[in-house]
């Protein structure tokens, strides 16, 4: 018999993988060990992103992180988290994004002893209080029905684009939800959600800095208090084809219309496309860059904006900041072209001039000059986006959800001293064009700007200011660029239907 229970005993050592107790997943863990660097950072990315939104309660995973980060634990009320947290010049948050949830802290190691516990806390111990929770959902509502639709036209015009492109699927929703959705959701609803999705099996966590093995050891052993569970398969993303030239115009009673272009692509981090591709789009358009083209085009020479960007892949709070975000991965990404607000009068002439760009790049790739020049701008640019250790923690968790071993930005680097120019106009051909896409418009009259988009009628511009002749001589011919835009493609909706 006893001889029975210890071959049992033996096979299931050999099929069962068995963890122990507290010993670090090395395969779940990212370190980034900085000796000089006196601060700790940590990064705990886990798979409970807003796609993980049951229908009809969309915004149910927003709505938990928010309580993670901003709500009371079993220990202390949120107003005396704040007040802990003031004295050790530290804080915490959490990015929610379409994939992931990522709770970030960073404290000096002199704090670290006091920093360690109210961090842990609001992971493994939330009081879920019913007080918090109203906040929260309040706050999150009046985001969804006032300040995105009323304070940024620009980051309006971004949601009515991904909703419009990825309707039907987990990514159309803003991250916030929708306003039915939250309102329909309950603090059990959260409760139920903070057990599923964060739990001890799946996260992936992060750490960088002065640490030692101690406190790594530490730091996943009480992680390993999280509700038992099991690492959550990511839904299906099938997006609609986009076929033609669609546009979806917002009504809207503004001074100035908002643009953005976009269309899925088939292009991610990691592949040697993907860096290409970045060469091109970077001259085309760079993120608050004055040299890139659209700039010059529309803003520089004309005047009609604050600025006109490009990018290809989703690139949140694009407002607020200067270099790519960390920690808002995709599996699915889309190339967008984001015109800022011009005057409301010179709305057809600014998304012809932005087309017709656009077409031209397609068509005739980069040139030698343009190619060399962006390559060196690059070479010297990324090496600003990651400048502290927690920024190069969450560039890390990132190829981590890519499957990168080497790291997106040493295969940047890598990829900009071997790319040819044949390279990027290759991929420039296979993936910008101008047939299919989505446009997305905020403005007011809108009737009277759809006839005039499917009319293909002149859009004329005028100047306050005297310009060269060869911009009036090029005005001319984006004044009656066609474009393809046919009357069943052109979707008008009132501000008050967004997001409901």
């Amino acid at each position: 018999m006893k001889t029975s229970f210890t071959k049992i005993v033996i096979f299931l050592l050999c099929i069962v993988p068995l963890t122990l107790a507290g010993k670090p997943d090395n395969n779940r863990i990212v370190q980034l060990p900085v000796k000089s660097d006196p601060t700790i950072s940590i990064r705990i990315m886990f798979n409970a992103g807003t796609q993980y939104d049951p229908a009809g309660k969309e915004g149910l995973a927003y709505l938990t992180a928010s309580m993670l980060s901003d709500g009371a634990t079993t220990t202390n009320s949120y107003d005396v988290i704040l007040k802990k947290l003031f004295p050790l010049a530290a804080s915490f948050s959490v990015t929610e994004g379409r994939e992931i949830a990522v709770f970030t802290g960073r404290v000096h190691k002199d704090n670290l002893k006091d920093y360690y516990k109210l961090f842990t806390e609001q992971i493994l111990s939330p009081a879920f209080k019913e007080e918090d929770f109203n906040r929260i959902k309040e706050d999150v509502l009046n985001y969804l029905t006032t300040t995105l639709k009323y304070s940024s036209d620009e980051e309006l015009g971004k949601a009515t684009l991904y909703s419009a492109v990825y309707e039907g699927t987990p990514y159309a929703h803003p991250d916030q939800g929708t306003i039915s959705g939250v309102k329909s959701i309950t603090l059990n609803d959260v409760i139920d959600f903070y057990r599923k999705y964060y739990n001890k099996n799946n996260f992936v966590l992060g750490i960088g800095g002065g640490y030692d093995k101690a406190f790594l050891q530490k730091l996943w052993s009480d992680l390993e208090n999280l509700p038992a569970g099991t690492k959550q398969a990511a839904p299906e993303i099938k997006e609609k084809k986009v076929t033609g030239q669609n546009c979806v115009i917002v009504e809207k009673k503004a001074a100035s219309t908002a643009i953005s272009i976009g269309y899925p692509i088939s292009v991610v981090r990691g592949s040697a496309d993907w860096y290409a591709l970045a060469v091109a789009n970077s001259w085309l358009g760079e993120h608050r860059n004055s040299s890139s083209h659209l700039y010059q085009v529309i803003r520089e020479e004309r005047g009609l904006n604050y600025g006109d960007y490009s990018y290809i892949e989703h690139y949140p709070n694009g407002g607020r900041i200067q270099l790519p975000p960390v920690n808002v991965p995709r599996r699915k990404h889309m190339f967008e072209i984001w015109i800022r607000p011009v005057p409301n009068e010179n709305a057809h002439f600014a998304l012809r001039a932005a087309v017709r760009e656009l077409k031209k790049l397609a068509d005739n790739g980069m040139t030698k000059e343009d190619f060399e020049l962006t390559k060196g701008f690059l070479s010297k640019y990324i090496l600003h986006y990651a400048p502290t250790t927690s920024k190069r923690l969450g560039y890390a968790l990132d190829d981590k959800f890519y499957g990168l071993e080497k790291g997106h930005l040493q295969l940047y680097k890598k990829a900009l001293k071997s790319v040819t120019l044949d390279a990027v106009n290759r991929a420039v051909k296979k993936y910008f064009k101008t047939d299919n896409m989505m446009i997305a418009i905020i403005t007011q009259n809108a009737d009277s700007l759809k006839a005039n988009l499917v009319q293909n009628a002149q859009s004329p511009i005028t100047y306050s200011t005297p310009k060269d002749e060869g911009i009036l001589n090029e005005d001319k011919l984006i004044s009656t660029y066609p474009l393809e835009i046919k009357n069943d493609n052109v979707k008008i909706i009132s501000l008050e239907e967004l997001f409901r």
